[in-house]
């Protein structure tokens, strides 16, 4: 009896030693323990939940850039039942082969059985994304069909950026690179677009994939605001079209830019850039319009002329002497064509486009009307168009202007300017001497349908209704009577002008190489579009009367037809 009681003591004793270094082991790792913790032993995590990006809309809502979602397959593979795994794993297999073409029925299966063996609960299915419609259609593939997810289907939404319109006006709306960095509307309004993400728990599986779980506890994310812009798909399909054929001509041209404004509101309806690609095609791969500035060459010309008026020193009617070369700081400024006319009246000047007579004006001016003239334009500052990535050369200080700088500055030379600065400035004259904010959006639409306007911006008057009155009846005269009269459509009252910009080369003035360029709007007594082209360095010819002019109008004529606008 007693070795019995003494076997149960000694057994009791180490039953208590057992319980008490368990439980100073529990102690230990509760409070004292210090345990490595990598990522990888991590079973949970908060993600965030994409929102839907907002859409970028044209003008009379058509989509431009949206968020179509797509769909990843996945696929619990522990969860079915295994008669339900083994009866439908070949049918499944062909079916998934068939469909993405990725792999053999074999190789599905083979996949698919590995996955279940090593317990894989969101093992991926496919080779890509898949539509709504792809993905309903593969929702009823064998044991993927069975309710309640009996077959372990899973699908993960995924959004993808879709522009309808291919590379219409592509760079202009914009995309996101894979940096995350967005330019062109997509960048500017990327705040509205982008909307609040929502957050959601995660689960580290076998494989290292994270699948959510206590979906009914995620916090939704809220969906970013449309935003509406100004560009109008048939003026904008328009001006491409136009473009790409004046670039079929040649195949030496660099880029080409044009850009269509409204006149009353600023708004841009149409901006287009071809740059040519390796592949010798043109993309809409860089914003010349706004990211690029060179010297505007001869249509320069009509915003000196209008100061001249607006300032008294000239009339449309005031002559001078042309006859010859003119010298300024011991520079001989000549003629475009080495022609010189005699006596001539201001209007002969735009007509003849004379680098002399403009002199003429610029001395007439003096320097500082010409360098608050230029400030006034603008220039040396950005134009507020609601766009990323806007160039804006800065102006020389007061002090740097020479002579020689005043004289080459009244016809375009020594000043860089981008396309939008200066087809800005030029709207000046359509709208009564108005300087106008440009702008590529009109409205925010938010989620719960309440609409945000963009009001229209008139910056400030830079000169007199007269005066703009008389400068566009000397453009009218330029168009009529200039080197461009043989492509004007007839019938038509257009108030332009041409511009022929040489390349800088190394500090030289290069005169094959040349930016072409025309600028004007129309119908001339109530204008309702100014439209800039530039075509970089043309073979065919390096004037802007011979390849920019030709363009411009039938860019006008696709316009004449939009507005409603018939020949007198």
């Amino acid at each position: 009896m007693k070795d019995i009681i003494s076997k149960v003591g000694i057994i009791y004793f180490f039953m208590v030693l057992s319980a008490i270094l368990v439980i100073g082991r529990i102690v230990h790792l509760q409070f004292f323990a210090k345990l490595p913790v990598s990522s990888e032993e991590i079973s949970f995590r908060i993600e965030e939940i994409e929102a839907v990006r907002g859409s970028i809309l044209a003008s009379d809502g058509r989509s431009l850039a949206s968020s179509v979602p797509y769909y990843q397959v996945r696929m619990d593979c522990k969860f079915p039942e295994d008669t339900v795994f083994n009866n439908n794993i070949d049918s499944l297999s062909y079916y998934l082969s068939n469909f993405f073409g990725d792999k053999s029925p074999s190789g599905y299966k083979s996949e698919l059985v590995a996955a279940r063996k090593k317990g894989n609960r969101y093992k991926a299915v496919g080779n890509r994304l898949v539509d709504y419609a792809e993905l309903t259609e593969i929702r009823n593939f064998p044991m993927f069909r069975l309710k309640g997810n009996k077959g372990g289907f899973i699908s993960e939404q995924k959004s993808k950026r879709n522009n309808p319109y291919g590379r219409l006006a592509y760079r202009t709306i914009g995309f996101t690179n894979t940096n995350g960095v967005s330019v062109g509307i997509e960048g500017s309004f990327d705040y509205y677009l982008k909307g609040i993400p929502g957050k959601q728990t995660v689960q580290r599986l076998l494989g290292g994939e994270w699948m959510p779980v206590n979906v009914e506890e995620a916090v939704l994310p809220q969906d970013g605001f449309d935003v509406r812009t100004t560009l109008d798909i048939d003026i904008q399909e328009a001006a491409e079209n136009a473009l790409r054929n004046q670039l079929s001509l040649s195949d030496v041209f660099e880029g080409a830019t044009a850009i269509v404004m409204e006149v009353e509101t600023g708004a841009i309806r149409a901006i287009t850039n071809m740059k040519k690609m390796a592949n010798g095609e043109f993309d809409e791969s860089f914003n010349y319009a706004i990211g690029q500035a060179t010297e505007p060459g001869s249509t320069f010309k009509v915003l000196m002329m209008a100061i001249g008026i607006n300032e008294g020193v000239i009339t449309p009617k005031t002559t001078m002497e042309e006859t010859g070369p003119v010298e300024v700081s011991g520079y001989s400024i000549r003629t475009w064509n080495n022609v010189y006319n005699g006596t001539v009246s201001m209007t002969d000047v735009l007509i003849h486009s004379s680098n002399v007579g403009m002199v003429f004006v610029e001395k007439k001016l003096g320097k500082e009307k010409v360098l608050k003239a230029l400030k006034d334009f603008g220039f040396g500052s950005t134009t507020g168009v609601d766009l990323e990535d806007e160039s804006a050369p800065e102006l020389r200080s007061d002090d740097q202007w020479r002579e020689i700088d005043l004289a080459t500055v009244s016809f375009g030379q020594g000043i860089a300017v981008t396309p939008l600065q200066m087809v800005r400035a030029v709207s000046t004259i359509a709208n009564g001497g108005y300087l106008m904010e440009p702008r590529v959006v009109q409205a925010i639409a938010e989620a719960n349908g309440k609409v945000k306007q963009i009001p229209v911006k008139k910056i400030r008057q830079i000169f007199s209704k007269k005066t703009a009155e008389e400068v566009t009846e000397m453009m009218v005269a330029a168009v009529d009577q200039g080197e461009a009269k043989w492509a004007k459509p007839p019938g038509y009252r257009i108030a332009g002008k041409t511009g022929t910009a040489q390349i800088p080369v190394g500090g030289v003035y290069d005169e094959k190489k040349t930016i072409a360029s025309f600028v004007g709007f129309a119908p001339a007594d109530n204008p309702k579009f100014v439209v800039l082209v530039t075509l970089r360095e043309p073979s065919s010819s390096q004037w802007g009367s011979e390849t920019a002019a030709p363009l411009f109008f039938n860019i006008a004529k696709d316009l004449f037809i939009y507005y409603g606008i018939s020949p007198e």
